[in-house]
C-alpha cells in the first residue's frame, strides 16, 4: 500500500457556502405512457458507453494535478425568465439569486472542490464506466479521484457525506475492495450518525438558513452509508438510525397525492416548524428532483429491512411520478408544476434518478414489469441524440439539459455530474436485469 501526503490547505466550495479543509493523509486504494426513441437496445448502451468512457477520461486528465471536480457549466439567466417559471407575487427570491458569470466564464466547466456536495459523483462515473467496460484507465482515474475525497472522512457540518463517500468509496469497496476503505466509510458514517436527533428522529440536513432543524428529502440518499455501516462493523446503531429518519420522513414529508415537499424542517421537541420547497417553483408544488430523490430512498430502505411499508411508499411515489410527468419523452419539466412551454427547463438528473429507481424497484415491487418498461424509455430517450452530449462537447459531461436550483438562477439548463452518475449506474442496473 502507498501512502499520499498533501499538507496543503485548500478553500474549498461546499453546498451552498464555503468552507476551508486541512488536506491530510490520502488513501491510495489498492487496484486489488411515453414515446421511446428510434435507437435499437444494443446500439443505445454501446453508444453511451462509449460517449461516457471517452468524456470522462478526457475530464479526468484535464483536472488532474487541480484537486477539482467537474461540477457543472457556468450558465447564465434572464430574470423576465425566472418570473415567468415562479409566478410569484413575492420578489424577495432574487435576494438569494446566484450572480451571473462573465462573458469569460459562460458556458465553461465549473468545477469545485472536494467538500462541495457533489464531489463523489465524478469518481463513482468513473467507477461505474470501469465497471462496465473494464478498461482499466477508468480504473486508475476512479482510483485517483476516489483517493482525493479523503479528508471528507472528517466532515461533520452537512449531511451530504453520503453522497460524497458512497458514490466514491462505497464502489470502490465493490471494484476494488481494499482493507482501508472500510475505515473511511465507518469514520464518515460516524460523522453522519452524530447529526441524528433521537427527540426529533431525524439526521440534521443543513447548519445553514433560519431553519430551526432542516431536513431535506435528499437525506434519503444517504442512508445507504448507514446501511453499509452497519454491514461493514456489524453494529445496529447505523441502521436503526437510516429507518427512523426514513420512518419520520414518511411521516411528514409527503402530500395526500405522495409528492413530497423539499424541506421539513422541525421544533426541538419533533413537532413540524415548518414545509418548504427551497429548490422547487413553490411550497405547493412538486420539485422534480425531489421526488426522484424520494422513490430512490425508499426503494433503497425496502432492500435493505424488507419493511413492507417502505415498499409501499416507493411503489406510491413512482406511480405518482408516473401520472405527473407529461413530457412526451417521460424526461420531466425542472418542478411538475412549473409553466409549460418550449423554454421550460427539463431536468435529465431527475429522470436519471428515478431510472435507476425504478429499475431497482421493478425486481422489488409485484408489478415489476411497468416500473422496469418506464425506467427503460427514461434511459433510451436519455441515450438520444437530444440528451447524450457528442464525444468532445458538453465540457466532458455526458448528458445535456439538467436543472440544478432555478430559483436560485443556479445551473438552469446544463450539465450536472450528479446527472451522469445515475444515468451510468441505471445503465448499470439495465444491463445486469437483461443479460
Amino acid at each position: 500500500m502507498t501512502i499520499f501526503v498533501n499538507n496543503e490547505n485548500h478553500q474549498i466550495t461546499t453546498y451552498m457556502k464555503r468552507n476551508s479543509l486541512f488536506l491530510a493523509t490520502a488513501l491510495l486504494i489498492s487496484l486489488a405512457g411515453c414515446k421511446s426513441a428510434p435507437v435499437q437496445e444494443e446500439t443505445w448502451i454501446s453508444n453511451a458507453l462509449d460517449v461516457a468512457s471517452c468524456q470522462l477520461k478526457q475530464t479526468a486528465e484535464e483536472l488532474t494535478g487541480t484537486n477539482q471536480i467537474p461540477r457543472s457549466v457556468y450558465s447564465g439567466y434572464d430574470m423576465n425568465f425566472l418570473d415567468i417559471q415562479l409566478q410569484r407575487k413575492d420578489k424577495s427570491y432574487i435576494d438569494s439569486l446566484h450572480p451571473n458569470p462573465s462573458a469569460k466564464e459562460l458556458l465553461q466547466r465549473y468545477i469545485c472542490g472536494i467538500e462541495d456536495w457533489t464531489s463523489g459523483f465524478f469518481p463513482g462515473s468513473l467507477w461505474y464506466a470501469y465497471e462496465m467496460t473494464g478498461d482499466e484507465k477508468l480504473k486508475s482515474r476512479a482510483i485517483q479521484y476516489t483517493n482525493m475525497l479523503n479528508p471528507i472522512r472528517r466532515l461533520k457540518n452537512t449531511h451530504d457525506v453520503g453522497f460524497m463517500i458512497n458514490c466514491s468509496y462505497g464502489n470502490a469497496l465493490r471494484l476494488s475492495p481494499n482493507d482501508t476503505i472500510k475505515a473511511v466509510i465507518m469514520e464518515t458514517a460516524d460523522n453522519l450518525s452524530a447529526r441524528f436527533n433521537p427527540e426529533i428522529g431525524c439526521i440534521r440536513s443543513w447548519d445553514f438558513g433560519e431553519w430551526n432543524f432542516p431536513v431535506i428529502i435528499d437525506n434519503m440518499m444517504n442512508l445507504d452509508l448507514l446501511f453499509n455501516a452497519t454491514k461493514l462493523s456489524g453494529n445496529p446503531k447505523y441502521y436503526d438510525i437510516a429507518v427512523k429518519h426514513a420512518q419520520t420522513t414518511m411521516k411528514n414529508h409527503f402530500r395526500p397525492d405522495y409528492t413530497s415537499y423539499h424541506v421539513v424542517s422541525y421544533n426541538n421537541d419533533g413537532t413540524v416548524e415548518k414545509k418548504q420547497t427551497h429548490q422547487g417553483k413553490n411550497d405547493g408544488s412538486a420539485w422534480s428532483r425531489g421526488q426522484a430523490w424520494a422513490v430512490y430512498g425508499y426503494t433503497s430502505c425496502y432492500r435493505e429491512t424488507k419493511d413492507t411499508a417502505f415498499l409501499q411508499e416507493a411503489t406510491n411515489i413512482a406511480d405518482m411520478i408516473m401520472k405527473r410527468v407529461t413530457t412526451d419523452d417521460c424526461i420531466p419539466y425542472w418542478d411538475y408544476d412549473a409553466p409549460t412551454g418550449k423554454s421550460t427547463p427539463r431536468d435529465a438528473s431527475a429522470a436519471a434518478i428515478t431510472a435507476s429507481a425504478l429499475l431497482e424497484l421493478s425486481t422489488l415491487a409485484p408489478e415489476g414489469k411497468k416500473y422496469f418498461d418506464y425506467a427503460e424509455t427514461i434511459l433510451k430517450n436519455l441515450s438520444s441524440d437530444k440528451y447524450l452530449a457528442v464525444k468532445g462537447s458538453n465540457q466532458g459531461f455526458v448528458l445535456m439539459h439538467s436543472t440544478g436550483s432555478l430559483p436560485h438562477g443556479s445551473e438552469i439548463d446544463v450539465p450536472l455530474n450528479y446527472a451522469d452518475y445515475y444515468y451510468l449506474e441505471a445503465i448499470q442496473r439495465y444491463r445486469n436485469l437483461t443479460k
